[in-house]
């Protein structure tokens, strides 16, 4: 996969931090993404990976530090950030007792879409999914592959500048889930922001970048193979083990 040099960044964090009393969930984390990059951002449970994301798709304010996505700020703007991005739930989050048709039209409504826009666009998508003939079908009743690439598929017809995916892949087979990421890389060819946190550690492979985090900090920041090299590592499995094994918390 190959892209453009473009340096603009997508998503920017300096010292964000989230406390809970006396807890402090995200400890000053600080990096930046540029767009059109395949960010995987990695941790155990307990990390703080959930609750940094939160903050990002301006779900939850920082305590300190700032952020910005899309070119909003998260802490004076997430509506704005609410508008300009797409979301995955890694826990499906269509509507199963709708027909495909039914949910594309739906959200793509919510997205602020025209009515010609979504006849366009549904058609468009179904084509690419190969699901013109499932569009009358209930959700509930497709293989668990197709409702995941679905759900990807909705959550960026809108055309957001950013995207982000909580382990979009969990429980589908191999080859689904290369099917995923070959639809990932297509819409990062197209200028599309990609953040992932994903627990398969040969996904973190085929990110440009990844960011490991530990105990609500960032414990490791890089590309695949420059991170295999700083860690002697021959895989990002063995990477992870390395630096998870020192983490302390048991739940985000």
């Amino acid at each position: 996969m190959e892209r453009g040099n473009n340096q603009e960044y997508a998503i920017t964090a300096e010292k964000l931090t989230k406390t809970f009393g006396a807890f402090t969930a995200v400890d000053q984390i600080s990096f930046t993404v540029s767009r059109g990059e395949i960010f995987g951002f990695l941790g155990a449970n307990g990390a703080g990976k959930t609750t940094a994301m939160r903050m990002l798709c301006g779900l939850s304010k920082p305590s300190s530090g700032s952020a910005s996505v899309a070119g909003y700020d998260v802490s004076h703007q997430p509506e704005a950030i609410k508008k300009n991005i797409g979301y995955m739930s890694q826990k499906f989050s269509l509507y199963e007792d709708l027909t495909v048709m039914e949910n594309i039209t739906f959200y793509a409504g919510i997205y602020g879409l025209s009515n010609q826009e979504i006849r366009d666009k549904s058609a468009s998508l179904l084509q690419e999914l190969k699901m013109e003939h499932e569009k009358k079908k209930l959700v509930k009743s497709l293989p668990l592959g197709w409702k995941q690439k679905l759900s990807f598929s909705i959550a960026i017809i809108h055309a957001p500048k950013v995207v982000f995916l909580d382990e979009p892949t969990g429980g589908v087979d191999p080859l689904t889930r290369r099917e995923f990421w070959e639809m990932i890389y297509a819409s990062a060819r197209k200028g599309t922001t990609i953040f992932v946190t994903t627990h398969y550690m040969d996904e973190a492979e085929y990110c440009d970048r990844v960011s490991i985090m530990v105990d609500g900090s960032i414990a490791a920041l890089g590309t695949p193979s420059a991170l295999k090299q700083q860690f002697s590592a021959p895989t990002m499995n063995d990477v992870f083990l390395q630096l998870a094994r020192n983490a302390t918390r048991q739940a985000d």
